[in-house]
């Protein structure tokens, strides 16, 4: 679950290229068909075709694909480029910002796309308030169309950084028939992108085809097909076979060194903010106690779960703003250590539990949207938790689309997530998590004032020096409270046969499928 504009060095390298391979066999020819289009596999879901309620990672990449906003990243780095706006102005205190549409910008069906379409689908994100709704209602006052190409923006607060949330999926036009109330999970009506959808089953196959419409450079492949697998074993024979392209989130750790020294593919490695972390419903028993979270917190091995579920493709990581971007502090190894049995003992004696009266939680995890080592994630949890001898842990798991529930709902107690960057700045990496405002997808119940009055203080400054201050102070409170407990910071994979060239990801992780084409 998911998004900005502050360069941490960590993320600047990227993989650009990729090249070549077709079959493991031998060269075979390739019909038009099969030039034309490729197909991607993903071990993911598609969560809701809408901006107003989508937060995950994969259905942001979609939309990527299906609509565009103002502005918008140049490929494989983090400079912000025109895109639906041709031009912008910004006043002094940075609270009022000014766009000029483009006038030959039309809807994926020749419907011509206006400052009103802007207004009515960033008014309609506040209005149905989803889960990304923050990154509209924390800064937007309000949002008007002076005429028909040009939208102004009125912020709550100067905020430097408000062209790397115009990137973000709910500040996108939506096409007309959306509808001004109700979330449209699965829509396929789209928006201004360089692709729109052609077919669409959930879980199975999306199709997407070349926007005729599109004002930009057009892709370089007619025709995207991306196909759903139960598993990433399924989805790297599939490979093997030849019967993708493409092989995306998400792969095994095992699966991807295996696949590196075959040498039949090409293995691209993305850096970037990508972290792993557990929550905590603070709202119910046991986990509401603050020692009970603070005791899960010390028992942890981070170092152990890197090496052991994930083959030393991650590392370890002790705070929710990842390692190497500005701010960060080793917040939790500050408090807890790694693997402290003894103080996680201590603090649970505190609360009450000892080995005759255990304290019994409910571990959750999803099968398939963060690859198939989420099990193995959830046992060795499990397994550095009950070393303490007074903790027991029932494990359970739902498909994504009944965990993203449950998590909305708090009907979870303890259990998995994930984030990749929404915006490249340690606010995206707190305050969707911390602050009341913004954390309700979240599903822990969290609410600091001391915390929220932190975090908007610290978006309406602009010097970096002051943030990090702000931030630092943060993170000391994160590692007191736990509503969250960070484990990992880790990296992307993705396949390719080896005629496969154009892959461009950049620093916020999203893959454009426009830049794709085969030999």
């Amino acid at each position: 679950m998911r998004l900005k504009v502050q360069v941490f060095a960590l993320v600047l390298l990227l993989a650009l290229g990729v090249v070549a391979s077709g079959c493991i066999g031998g060269q075979q020819t390739q019909t038009q068909e099969e030039v034309t289009q490729v197909v991607i596999g993903v071990t993911d879901k598609v969560t809701d075709l809408d901006p107003a309620n989508a937060y995950d990672f994969y259905t942001w990449e979609v939309l990527n694909n299906i609509m565009e906003g103002l502005v918008k990243y140049k490929p494989g780095t983090l400079e912000i480029e025109p895109a639906i706006a041709e031009r912008w102005e910004v006043n002094e205190d940075s609270t009022v910002w000014t766009f000029y549409l483009r006038k030959d910008v039309k809807f994926a069906d020749g419907t011509p796309l206006t400052a009103k379409d802007v207004v009515r689908s960033i008014k309609r994100v506040m209005k149905i308030n989803g889960d990304p709704a923050w990154l509209v209602t924390d800064f937007v006052k309000d949002v008007v169309a002076k005429d028909d190409y040009t939208v102004v923006f009125y912020l709550k607060q100067p905020t430097s950084y408000f062209l790397a949330l115009l990137t973000t999926p709910p500040y996108f036009p939506v096409h007309p028939n959306y509808s001004d109330t109700q979330i449209e999970s699965d829509a396929t009506y789209g928006g201004a992108g360089p692709y729109r959808i052609v077919k669409w089953v959930r879980d199975e196959e999306l199709v997407l085809e070349v926007n005729p419409y599109y004002y930009g450079e057009k892709p370089k492949t007619k025709r995207i097909v991306i196909k759903f697998y139960r598993d990433a074993s399924t989805m790297r024979l599939a490979l093997q076979n030849g019967e993708i392209d493409i092989a995306w989130r998400t792969l095994r750790p095992s699966d991807i060194k295996s696949l590196q020294q075959g040498g039949n593919f090409n293995v691209i490695e993305i850096p970037g903010g990508f972290i792993r972390y557990i929550c905590l419903n603070t709202k119910v028993d046991p986990t509401k106690n603050v020692k009970v979270r603070q005791a899960l917190a010390a028992a942890i091995d981070r170092k152990e779960i890197a090496e052991k579920v994930f083959m030393g493709t991650v590392e370890p990581l002790y705070s929710l703003i990842p390692n190497g971007m500005w701010s960060h502090i080793d917040a939790f190894k500050e408090k807890y250590g790694d693997a402290n049995i003894e103080l996680s003992k201590k603090l649970l004696q505190e609360a009450g539990y000892s080995e005759s009266n255990p304290l019994q939680i409910t571990l959750w995890y999803t099968p398939t949207h963060y690859g198939d080592t989420e099990a193995d994630l959830a046992q060795i949890l499990k397994e550095q938790w009950e070393r303490t001898g007074i903790i027991k842990v029932d494990i359970k798991s739902a498909e994504w689309g009944t965990y993203v529930d449950y998590a909305r709902k708090g009907q979870m107690q303890v259990y998995l997530l994930g984030w990749y960057p929404d915006y490249l700045d340690p606010d995206d990496y707190t305050t969707p998590f911390l602050k009341s405002t913004a954390n309700s997808w979240a599903g822990t119940g969290y609410a600091n004032p001391t915390v929220d009055e932190l975090l908007t203080k610290a978006q309406r400054l602009t010097d970096q020096n002051e943030r990090a201050k702000l931030y630092e102070e943060v993170q000391r409170i994160l590692a007191e409270d736990v509503p969250y407990i960070p484990l990992v910071q880790g990296k992307l994979y993705l396949v390719t046969q080896k005629n496969v060239k154009g892959v461009i990801i950049g620093p916020d992780m999203i893959f454009r499928y426009s830049t794709l084409y085969k030999e």
